[in-house]
């Protein structure tokens, strides 16, 4: 079987991937040990710890699914682009970038003082939607797929990625008023691209 020109370009992928999902638990930090003297002022440390998992778990989720998509991608494009390289790489960026805006909706998405970090993760993902309609259009536009099914994937993908794009713009706009709701409507989101990733995996 032929080698596909894209498997340097997915172990390198592969590699971001793996070092963004290691980088996230990074910010899942103990209880500070100063502040404990009793057991119950353990469990009221350990409650203020909740936020940063949560955080870490969507995200998590989130970069898992964006991997088994672009693993699913990959092999059904065996040719390579400048374009579609580049492309690629936009979409690295965003999923190298998340940890930063977790750590920020960890840390604030309980306070009064929500809104920057529940808008900055939802210009990420937004951001993140304009890297895959790029990735998929590229890889379109210069012929890269193995056949025609491989290309319907592929359009299907274009056009999932604009409809994430106004979803997360929309949120990211809507946090600026309302940064709990939409932080809980985009982990809901996400419960349900997961779904779909699955189902599509079993398809």
């Amino acid at each position: 079987m032929a080698e596909n020109a894209n498997n340097r370009l997915e172990a390198l992928s592969d590699g971001v991937f793996a070092i963004a999902m290691t980088l996230l638990v990074i910010e899942v930090r103990p209880p500070v040990t100063d502040t404990i003297a009793t057991t119950a002022d353990f469990w009221q440390a350990l409650a203020h710890v909740i936020p940063g998992i949560g955080a870490f778990i969507l995200s998590f989720i989130i970069i898992f699914i964006t991997w088994v998509n672009h693993h699913g991608a990959i092999n059904l494009i065996p040719r390579t682009s400048a374009s579609f390289i580049f492309a690629n790489g936009l979409l690295l960026l965003t999923v190298a970038f998340i940890p930063f805006p977790t750590a920020l909706l960890g840390e604030f998405v309980v306070t009064d003082h929500a809104a920057p970090a529940v808008v900055l993760y939802n210009v990420v993902l937004a951001f993140q939607a304009v890297a895959w309609i790029l990735f998929s259009r590229t890889a379109l536009t210069n012929h890269l797929t193995k056949d025609e099914n491989a290309a319907r994937t592929l359009r299907r993908m274009g056009r999932n990625g604009y409809f994430a794009f106004a979803l997360y713009s929309l949120l990211a706009l809507a946090a600026f008023w309302l940064p709990l709701p939409v932080a809980v409507v985009t982990t809901a989101t996400w419960m349900v691209w997961l779904v779909m990733a699955f189902r599509a995996k079993h398809a």
